[in-house]
């Protein structure tokens, strides 16, 4: 691993100067990570700081799972350099997380739901519970989050649900929740809250016409299985 210090690099080299060239996307990883830590110290540069960082990990999406405590524990990152990094990464998350609601994107497919929603859940550890609201034509009014924590029957509350349904005015409901372990089939409890929802979505009028559990790569629709029916 190369300590050369970064003004020894010829300056067409240096990850700064690459990003305003080549553009962010076009970067390695090693060359985001030391322009986020800024300056390296007078013993190692921003680009070998940052490779000691990605030694840590197998892959990009280990980085989320650092901890201050595993950052500092790296001669040359102090705790400024770990909180900056931290902090820069719980940006990236919160902006990748947060989709703007496209009111022309209609949900009417399980795989397109799953294409354009999975990425609300690529971080997560826990389960998070999210409901679409649909028009009389399938066109997503809004998203909400309405539980985190283990999906079962004291969690999900129906009237949460059902209440943010009429104040969208929606027509329809899809919910979607993903299981941390990859593992996309439902369990006895996601099969119970989804028939109490579609039950009480019949009395009410605004039916539950699919519930997706989100995996890593792959989805399940109660809807593709026929698991919406009493």
């Amino acid at each position: 691993m190369n300590k050369l210090l970064i003004k020894a690099i010829p300056k067409e080299e240096r990850p700064r100067e690459k990003l305003i060239r080549d553009g962010a996307k076009n970067i390695s990883l090693e060359d985001l990570i030391a322009i986020t830590l800024k300056t390296g110290t007078k013993d190692y540069s921003s680009k070998y700081l940052a490779g000691k960082i990605l030694s840590l990990v197998k892959d990009a999406s280990e980085l989320k799972n650092l901890t201050l405590k595993k950052l500092i524990s790296i001669n040359g990152i102090g705790a400024v350099k770990a909180i900056d990094f931290l902090a820069a990464l719980e940006l990236g998350r919160r902006v990748y997380q947060e989709t703007v609601i496209d009111s022309s994107f209609k949900c009417n497919g399980a795989v397109k739901v799953f294409n354009y929603f999975k990425h609300l859940f690529i971080f997560e550890k826990q389960e998070y519970f999210y409901c679409l609201y649909l028009d009389n034509h399938k066109n997503l009014i809004d998203k909400k989050l309405l539980f985190k924590g283990t999906i079962n029957r004291s969690i999900v509350h129906p009237r949460e649900i059902f209440k943010e349904a009429y104040l969208n005015s929606a027509s329809s409901i899809i919910c979607i929740h993903n299981h941390p372990s990859g593992v996309i089939s439902p369990s006895k409890e996601d099969i119970l809250i989804t028939k109490k929802l579609v039950s009480i979505g019949k009395l009410l009028g605004i039916p539950i016409i699919d519930h997706i559990i989100i995996g890593k790569d792959d989805y399940y629709s109660f809807y593709e299985n026929d698991i919406l029916e009493e």
